[in-house]
Order: C-alpha cells, then sequence, then structure tokens
C-alpha cells in the first residue's frame, strides 16, 4: 500500500471517530429498521457496478435500494430528477425508528471531456457533495460519502489512479461536513495493484479479447467512451464489473461499512456466501 492510500485510511478513520463522537443519530436501537439507498455511477448500478451484490450481503429485513445509475456524475444525476427519488424516499420513512443511510458515490462521469456531465473540481464537484450531504441529513437520513471505485488499467505493471482528485475532493467535503468517509478508491486501488493485471481482468463484465490483452494501447483510459451515458456496459473494459468483481468489491463495501459505521454490522448476514446472491 502506498502513502497516498495510508493517508486516505488514516482521514478515515479520523472522520469516522469524529462522526460516531459527535453525531446523536447514529445511535442504532436494535429493533430499528434499517434502509441503505445507493446514489452513483455505472460502477455502482445494476448489471456493471457492485451496487446489487452489496444489497444481496442485507439482511432479508434490510431495505437496500439501488438507484445508481450508468453515465451520471454529481450534477447530472440531480439534474436529470434523479436524486428527487432519494428525498422522496427519505420523506416516506416506514416509522420513527427507521435508519436510512444514503450512500453516494461520483467522480468518474464528472472527469473532463463528457459533455453534459463533466463537472469543475475545484467549483462544481465538491459543492454538489456537499449539498447532497445537507439535504440528506435535513430528511434525518445519515449520508455516506464513498470514494470513486478504481479503474483497473495498467501502464509498465503500475496501476493508474486518474481519480485520486475526486477522491481527495470528496474526503475533504467529509471532513468539513463530519461525514462518514468509506475510502473505496484507495482500498480498491491498493487491492487491484496487489492482484496485478490478469487477475484484475477477470473482474471484468466480460473476458478480454485477444486484442485487449495483447496490446499495449489497451492501456490507454479513454475516460470518455469507458462510461457512455445509457445503458449498462456488455463488454470488456477495465472500468465496470461482472460477477466476479461486483462480488469482490462488494465485500470490500461491506467490511468498510463494518468499520466506519459500527452501528450497521447487524444489518449484514452473519455469513454470506457468493452463491447466496444467485
Amino acid at each position: 500500500m502506498n502513502k497516498f492510500s495510508i493517508v486516505s485510511l488514516l482521514t478515515c478513520a479520523s472522520l469516522s471517530l469524529s462522526f460516531l463522537l459527535s453525531s446523536p443519530q447514529n445511535a442504532y436501537a436494535e429493533n430499528s429498521k434499517v434502509r441503505v439507498i445507493l446514489v452513483g455511477d455505472s460502477t455502482m448500478a445494476t448489471k456493471s457496478g457492485y451496487g446489487d451484490a452489496l444489497c444481496q450481503r442485507f439482511q432479508p429485513n434490510v431495505d437496500c435500494i439501488n438507484l445508481a445509475r450508468g453515465g451520471r456524475s454529481s450534477g447530472s444525476f440531480r439534474a436529470e430528477g434523479l436524486w428527487d427519488k432519494v428525498q422522496e424516499l427519505l420523506r416516506q420513512a416506514d416509522s420513527p425508528t427507521t435508519t436510512s443511510y444514503v450512500l453516494i458515490q461520483f467522480g468518474h462521469n464528472d472527469q473532463p471531456g463528457k459533455p453534459g456531465r463533466s463537472t469543475d473540481l475545484v467549483t462544481e464537484f465538491p459543492v454538489n457533495m456537499a449539498r447532497y450531504v445537507t439535504e440528506v441529513k435535513a430528511l434525518n437520513g445519515i449520508p455516506v460519502l464513498v470514494t470513486p471505485l478504481t479503474r483497473r488499467s495498467f501502464k509498465d505493471g503500475v496501476l493508474e489512479n486518474n481519480l485520486k482528485p475526486w477522491a481527495d475532493a470528496t474526503e475533504k467535503v467529509a471532513l468539513e461536513t463530519k461525514t462518514i468517509l468509506l475510502p473505496l478508491n484507495a482500498e480498491s486501488h491498493a487491492a487491484v495493484q496487489a492482484m496485478g493485471e490478469a487477475e484484475a481482468d477477470t473482474l471484468a463484465v466480460a473476458p478480454p479479447p485477444p486484442k485487449v490483452e495483447t496490446t499495449a494501447a489497451s492501456n490507454v483510459t479513454d475516460i470518455a467512451k469507458l462510461e457512455p451515458q445509457g445503458a449498462a456496459k456488455s463488454a470488456f473494459d477495465r472500468t465496470h464489473v461482472g460477477v466476479k468483481g461486483a462480488a469482490f468489491f462488494a465485500n470490500m463495501v461491506e467490511q468498510e461499512l463494518k468499520q466506519y459505521v459500527p452501528a450497521i454490522r447487524s444489518a449484514f448476514r452473519s455469513a454470506f456466501k457468493t452463491e447466496d446472491a444467485k
């Protein structure tokens, strides 16, 4: 694990401790109803991300709603009216004892080169993320910011991390707003670097064609093409995940939630197995 990953993890630990000590809404009653709402892009969405696999790891009495949509950014998710559904759900809590966690992950489509989706890293992205946090808290929900899932493009054996600036910006918003932060970017980057390119390619939606396996050009990341607006990916790329990748990263997010949100631990199945998701 590199020094940047270590710093990120230490930051998350500090943020989570601060939240636990300062926020009464994190006090969880054993008879509370738990609801988890996922907000993000294709790396969290159905068929292309880890979101559904994460939902399957919760107890049957936990409502886990995956509202992540492919190709969306922190700006376009709201602009298209998708955020309205989140607010509607928060207003319609089943009972006063319902605890609603809203996991929010953006960054991939906020990067430059995506007309109608890209946001400015300094003046727009952090403002958008902070606004989501504020609105979740105003509706008595618990926001959980998630740094963007790593891409899996290697160059000369080294895994790129061109999403780190967006991860850093998310961390800063979490610090300023005293919000729980899951360091998914740092942890997923470290894990993928450790497994190497060949193993990382097995996490994709489809197997790599021979051309991708053997040409250096396959390592050139065209982020505008990797996350098109609309339907989930069905071919090989190094951004989206298939069944194996979804299970791998869902487990990672589960462990992060258990570490940084202790109150949610009992909401997970005690012995989840991959075949349970089939």
